[in-house]
């Protein structure tokens, strides 16, 4: 019988086929005690395990490129941490086998995570992921992941590990669900990247049938279980109207009366910028230049290493305008050489720019770096400093950006409540404000992003994280300067025009979502998009706000 569940929609597109599931059974090993002599043996057996499954998984990022190539190292340095694998050590030395000891070290770990704080309680999924890998491999079992199939279906999770979504087959892979996660969690970003029709934080999803036939709409986050063949055909209709409607837009992006909106990229790296032009993304509105560093988390990569990078993606745009984030450390991407082990909450600590303003070395490195790549190539480069919280910090990062003789606009990202609220304080010190609204979000409301049961406070939706959109959005329009909006929030069509109703100069996204943004955005005046942003403030909750804005867009 027809059942509607209702998720979060991620990705846009309609996706119908049939359940399959993720198989992510935890394995567990049997609790054996071996003899002291063989110690040494399990002992290698398990950090063999953990080169092989790291190397597997950074191998896997190499393949899928960009943003999963960031997220998949992370990864894999999960894996080979150095305090976790000595636990795992002394559990063998102890008389567990390789792979009871992997597993109770990894437990000890997540019991850890859990208990920190929701920003590395996100981390559990990513950890567990890591865990099963390597015990699979002891054990000689097959790898957790994606189901086998050969005719395409809808993949139903419980969440999804980046491994895996990395690499999903969009040709089999229809779209996919998951119970838990949030509409900035890796996996939701990916999907966007792949283009494939998503929904996450779906209550029941782990329980719906294998084999139900499913309708996913990747844009309401509705899920039909059982549609029938009208409904269906419908849903198609529907599809197709709109893959119509987006083959038939080009352009740069504007409001139905001339208002420009420039639509610019989110990329990780080289490997993104094809999806990028195809998707006539105007530029880049973030480079998020970590990517690069998380090749070996030791030591920073070489100068010659980074400008190779770098040049590779600004000569991809000339004469456009690319922004380029330097690097972004600390929190959920630590780095060895740079961010302390001990830190009780570090989503709160040195990370972002105050990482780099302890190791000037290292941004002086990264921005000498950026001024070479640029050097003889027509391209307006803009650098911005991730994580400032006032105007000292702004002055700190200019200084730098002078003294390495950028020739480059300096921004700020707004990601920090404080630095929307004193956007103008800021704006003495920078060129550009660039809003990144995973972040302020999960600072607004104290709720990490990675954390499923958080999704209604992660919405981007939410009036309160509206009103500092606003608010930086009129700092940035006193002072005759631009402010972007670059985090995800960009990519949700109707929201992208509320955003331009609250004086948002550019918005940047996910590749994939640049002609449904281009093409709704066509839609409607500037002066309906600031009717629409006000009926949205004007709303006290989420939901509210983009019925509110629906409303006034629909002429009811």
């Amino acid at each position: 019988m027809e059942k509607t569940l209702r998720g979060v929609g991620v990705s846009h597109g309609v996706a119908i086929g049939q359940v399959r599931h993720m198989g992510t059974a935890v394995l567990e090993p049997p609790a054996t005690q071996i003899p002291t002599e063989d110690a040494p043996r399990e002992q290698a057996r398990a950090q063999a395990a953990v080169e092989a499954v790291a190397a597997d998984l950074i191998a896997r990022g190499n393949l899928a490129g960009g943003e999963a190539q960031a997220v998949l190292e992370a990864q894999a340095l999960m894996a080979q941490d150095p305090e976790l694998m000595a636990d795992v050590s002394r559990r063998i030395a102890v008389g567990s086998s390789a792979e009871r000891g992997v597993y109770d070290a990894f437990a000890a770990y997540r019991a850890l995570l859990a208990s920190a704080g929701d920003y590395l309680a996100g981390r559990v999924a990513d950890l567990d992921d890591v865990r099963n890998r390597i015990v699979a491999r002891l054990l000689g079992v097959p790898m957790p992941g994606v189901p086998d199939s050969d005719e395409p279906y809808v993949l139903f999770a419980r969440d999804l590990a980046p491994a895996d979504t990395a690499l999903l087959d969009p040709t089999l892979v229809l779209g996919f669900v998951t119970e838990e996660g949030g509409p900035t969690s890796h996996s939701a970003i990916l999907a966007r990247a792949m283009g494939v029709p998503a929904v996450v934080a779906l209550p029941g999803a782990i329980e719906v049938g294998e084999g139900t036939v499913v309708a996913v709409d990747g844009s309401s986050g509705d899920v039909l279980l059982e549609p029938s063949q009208k409904k269906q055909d419908e849903l198609r209709a529907v599809a197709a109207e709109r893959k119509a409607a987006l083959a038939a837009s080009s352009g740069p992006g504007q409001t139905s009366d001339g208002h420009r909106v420039p639509l610019l990229a989110n990329v990780g790296g080289p490997a993104d910028v094809p999806a990028a032009l195809e998707n006539g993304a105007e530029g880049v509105g973030l480079f998020r230049t970590e990517f690069l560093f998380l090749d070996d988390s030791a030591k920073a990569p070489s100068a010659e290493k980074q400008v190779e990078a770098y040049r590779k993606v600004l000569e991809a745009f000339p004469g456009r305008r690319v922004v380029v984030r330097v690097l972004d450390a600390g929190a959920d991407k630590p780095l060895d050489f740079l961010t302390p082990g001990d830190e009780p909450n570090p989503a709160l600590g040195v990370r972002g720019l105050r990482t780099l303003l302890e190791h000037p070395d290292v941004l002086r490195t990264q921005l000498k770096a950026l001024a070479e790549a640029a050097d003889g190539l027509p391209v307006h480069l803009e650098v911005m400093a991730p994580m400032v919280a006032d105007r000292k910090d702004a002055k700190d990062f200019a200084t730098a950006c002078r003294e390495a003789g950028l020739d480059a606009k300096f921004g700020a990202m707004v990601e920090i409540p404080s630095a929307a609220l004193r956007a103008r304080a800021i704006l003495q010190e920078v060129e550009f404000l660039s809003l990144g609204t995973n972040d302020l979000a999960q600072y607004t409301f104290a709720a990490d992003r990675q954390v499923g049961a958080l999704a209604r406070l992660q919405d981007p939706w939410q009036p309160a994280l509206l009103d500092l959109v606003a608010s930086a959005a009129d700092a940035a329009r006193a002072s005759g300067r631009s402010c972007g909006v670059c985090g995800e929030a960009a990519s949700d069509p109707l929201l992208a025009v509320v955003l331009t109703g609250l004086g948002v100069t550019s918005l940047s996204m996910g590749a994939a979502s640049i002609p449904y943004v281009r093409t709704t955005l066509a839609k409607y005046t500037l002066a309906q998009c600031r009717r629409a942003a006000e009926a949205a403030r004007a709303a006290d909750g989420a939901e509210e706000a983009r019925a509110a804005a629906q409303q006034v867009l629909s002429g009811e």
